[in-house]
């Protein structure tokens, strides 16, 4: 008797231990859910701190468990059913004090679905497993002044509850940003994808950025996971502003703190500049251009991390390989990296500074300003960028291909942007057997003027052969010497040509050893008669004692302090001025041969007209003067008639050890 009232007494215990919860779910289900509407929309529009409503129906409803249910334990723990809530019209508003204009919701949800783990309540936990979105549409708006809808009060007070949403997933809906700081208003429609095995959403972006229309498209995994162990969520898009495509494949994985992003990245546009509207990254000025390569990104509050490892592709005719690391820092993000190019095309250089055609520049999406009479670079560097990121890269070409008469072989450059002040220290060439090496400092902050330019230039050219400086030139190339010179210039402007048009400082060059052709000088010593000889017995090579050249610089004006050649059989002295404001020569050369010429003329040389258009001329009133006498001694005696036109040696000699002592002295540039 005893053991089967324990029996009866165990399974009444147990009878009331499923009536209770089965009661309890009876009544839970039974209840009009509606009712508690206004508490709960007071409750959460407090937690939000904004309004929030729902305006449709609110219900509950169980979730029996089904054998193989993903996320249940295989104990009695999984066999209790889980509490499923559902609501419809749900309208969230936009927070106080909004600064910027914005429609009354910043999101409006069809529906929300999602079920809670009873048992983790008891723990203070609120794990929602997976959290459905139908029909959402979002209004994100920010302001110039950085005030936005989509920044939620934060509670640094301890709450007793925790909440664990693993996933998200969503169904058609509508994003709309309008960014005033990123000069964006874009808006995304996502929708559903059937029988696709890899992509489960799809999505069409349209719209502007920075200025520039953007389209694009793309495809996504179903459930986006905000578990940090969970298989990686796939991404395809492509995006297009102007001629600018980027394309993406990749997988985004812990999704809750965006920590991983692999991806393959294939950029391509008509110019590295206009990323600028995507990238918000100063990139200079190209040709047309693609690269591939492995893009690994981490996205956090003011700590951005992106790595464009192992890239490849081409600018204009030349190819580029290299790595780009961008990071977000304050007050300015950092792109520092190595970029190659094993055969760079030199004209490829040439929209850098402006100085390629107007089809050229058409071609990548500037205005065609460059005027025909021109040959320094007007198109202005567009400096309201510079102050947008820092930069460290370094730049290099291990072969240049380039037009028969540049004698440039290799190019190394470091180029660094801090606070807007762009140098490039240095930026050297390997050039005709010896070296030209260049520091130069733009200075684009705004300090020197809005749009305008402080620029400081430094130029040293070592042990240049002169026969390869001059490939072109016949004569030359069986001298032998080495040019040496300096340079130092600083200006305000903002294009090469008002930079160069303002200059102010010093250019000396030199030779102090070397051999010239006789030829050349002849010629440029109008020695008719030794002409003659010379190319009937063959050209010879005579000693060069000197050549130094030292021009002062004010107001983009070259005025020549001295310009002398001196060879063992003549010499040049030159004399003048170069406009680089107006683009004007206007040279004088007046050679004075030493020991005895036959029908020389000796009349000084002129080198005027514009960059493009030089003009070299003789002085033909020296040149009648001395033919006149010589016709009027012909009356008197035939032989008479030779002494105008032989020359017997310059009065005076170059001192070629003071010049070169003088042209050692580094040219110096006042402050711009």
């Amino acid at each position: 008797m005893k053991i089967r009232r324990r029996k009866a007494v165990a399974l009444a215990v147990a009878a009331a231990l499923i009536a209770v919860p089965a009661v309890a779910l009876l009544a839970l289900s039974s209840i009009d859910w509606n009712r508690a509407r206004p508490w709960l929309d007071a409750r959460t529009s407090e937690a939000l701190g904004r309004p929030f409503l729902i305006a449709g129906d609110l219900s509950l409803s169980w979730d029996w468990p089904v054998s193989g249910t993903a996320g249940r334990a295989q104990t009695w723990r999984g066999m209790i059913p889980w509490p499923h809530l559902r609501a419809t019209d749900i309208h969230i508003g936009n927070p106080g004090g909004l600064t910027v204009a914005a429609p009354a919701d910043m999101a409006r949800i069809g529906r929300v679905d999602f079920s809670l783990s009873p048992l983790a309540l008891l723990a203070g936990r609120i794990v929602i497993p997976v959290l459905r979105l139908d029909l959402p549409v979002v209004n994100l708006r920010r302001g110039a002044d950085g005030g936005n809808n989509w920044t939620f009060p934060s509670d640094d007070s301890p709450s007793p509850w925790r909440l664990e949403l693993q996933s998200i997933v969503f169904s058609k809906g509508r994003v709309h940003l309008v960014d005033a700081v990123r000069r964006a208003d874009l808006t995304a429609d996502v929708d559903t994808l059937e029988a696709d095995s890899t992509y489960g959403v799809a999505w069409q972006l349209r719209g502007s950025l920075n200025g520039a229309a953007l389209v694009g498209k793309g495809k996504a995994g179903a459930v986006l996971s905000l578990q940090r162990q969970m298989a990686p969520f796939p991404i395809m898009a492509s995006l297009r502003t102007g001629q600018t495509v980027i394309t993406v494949v990749g997988t985004l994985t812990r999704p809750a703190d965006l920590a991983a992003l692999d991806m393959r990245l294939t950029v391509s546009g008509a110019s590295m500049a206009r990323l600028y509207a995507l990238s918000g990254m100063v990139l200079p000025e190209t040709p047309p251009f693609a690269t591939e390569g492995h893009l690994v990104g981490t996205l956090k509050a003011h700590a951005d991390h992106w790595v464009y490892d192992s890239f490849r592709g081409r600018v204009g005719g030349s190819d580029i390989r290299g790595s780009l690391d961008y990071q977000a820092k304050q007050p300015r993000a950092l792109l520092s990296g190595t970029v190659v190019s094993r055969l760079l095309r030199f004209s490829d250089l040439a929209p850098m500074i402006g100085a390629d055609s107007n089809a050229s520049k058409t071609e990548r999406g500037v205005a065609a300003v460059q005027p025909a009479d021109k040959a320094l670079p007007v198109e202005a560097f567009r400096t309201e960028r510079w102050t947008s990121i820092d930069a460290d890269i370094s730049f290099s070409a291990e072969e240049i291909v380039r037009s028969q008469g540049l004698p440039i072989n290799k190019l190394a450059a470091k180029l660094h942007l801090q606070d807007g002040v762009l140098s490039l220290l240095p930026l050297n060439f390997d050039m005709a057997g010896g070296s030209l090496s260049s520091n130069i400092t733009l200075d684009g902050s705004g300090r020197a003027g809005k749009d305008a330019i402080r620029a400081e230039m430094k130029v040293t050219a070592r042990r240049l052969e002169l026969k390869r400086l001059f490939p072109s030139l016949q004569s030359l190339q069986a001298s032998v010497g080495e040019f040496n010179g300096d340079a130092s210039l600083s200006a305000t402007g903002n294009s090469v040509a008002s930079l160069l048009g303002a200059s102010n400082g010093e250019i000396k060059a030199r030779i102090d050893h070397g051999t010239v052709s006789k030829l050349l000088l002849e010629e440029m010593g109008l020695n008719i008669g030794n002409v003659i000889l010379t190319r009937l017995v063959g050209d010879r090579q005579v000693k060069l004692n000197c050549l130094v050249s030292d021009f002062g610089v004010s107001r983009g004006l070259m005025q020549t302090h001295r310009f002398i050649i001196d060879t063992d059989e003549a010499l040049l002295q030159v004399s003048g001025n170069i406009s680089l404001a107006q683009e004007r020569l206007d040279l004088t050369l007046k050679p004075d041969s030493k020991g005895l010429r036959v029908f020389s003329l000796r009349a000084p040389l002129y080198l005027r007209g514009s960059f493009k258009e030089p003009r070299l001329s003789v002085d033909k009133g020296v040149m009648a003067i001395r033919a006149g006498g010589a016709l009027a001694l012909a009356v008197l005696a035939p032989v008479a008639a030779l002494l105008p036109l032989i020359k017997t040696g310059p009065a005076e000699q170059s001192d070629c050890t003071r010049l070169l002592a003088a042209a050692e002295v580094l040219p110096l540039a006042p402050a711009p």
